[in-house]
């Protein structure tokens, strides 16, 4: 199975007020984040963490704690981490931007939104994070094949594309309302 999750900022206190997180403090907030990947997320499942892992923290506490094969697209809040060697032992793969398979469909992978992607108009699909649950997201939650994959919007749960399309007319209805 692929999973897919952005902006969990472990460690990040503010982000509790910024995001309105319904966490009494950052531990608690650590803990559920936790909690709720590996209640999905099995030993050998894919999951892309689309940027923001960690703002502060400790990292070696973290991530060897959290099942699946992880593979991190990289968002702003990560490049001092990517100078640690500990933190880029936790990851199968790190890029910037990649393009994969998920059962036969062409997905691409950014930190960021991208209006057009490689693929738009042929029928491929992009998944992204870092605008959290902005007013971005009522930009960018009308494009059909677009999806935020942010812990804000994804009840702070790892996701499968085929759970960010079912969650759309959700999201659209709450971001969008006519």
């Amino acid at each position: 199975m692929i999973y897919y999750t952005a902006d969990p900022h472990f460690g990040h206190e503010a982000i509790l007020h910024f995001c309105h997180r319904p966490f009494a403090d950052v531990e608690e907030m650590n803990r559920v984040l936790m909690e709720n990947w590996n209640s999905v997320v099995q030993a050998e499942d894919e999951v892309y963490l689309l940027g923001d892992v960690f703002f502060k923290g400790r990292p070696e506490e973290i991530l060897p704690r959290l099942n699946g094969k992880k593979h991190l697209i990289i968002g702003n809040h990560d490049r001092r981490h990517l100078q640690k060697g500990n933190f880029n032992r936790h990851f199968e793969s790190i890029q910037e931007y990649l393009c994969i398979e998920d059962n036969g469909r062409r997905v691409v992978l950014f930190h960021y939104p991208i209006y057009e992607w490689d693929g738009f108009f042929r029928g491929s699909y992009h998944i992204y994070g870092h605008v959290h649950n902005s007013e971005v997201n009522r930009i960018m939650l009308r494009q059909e094949r677009a999806f935020n994959a942010g812990v804000d919007l994804n009840d702070f749960t790892p996701q499968t594309l085929d759970s960010l399309i079912r969650r759309k007319p959700f999201l659209l209805a709450q971001f969008c309302p006519e």
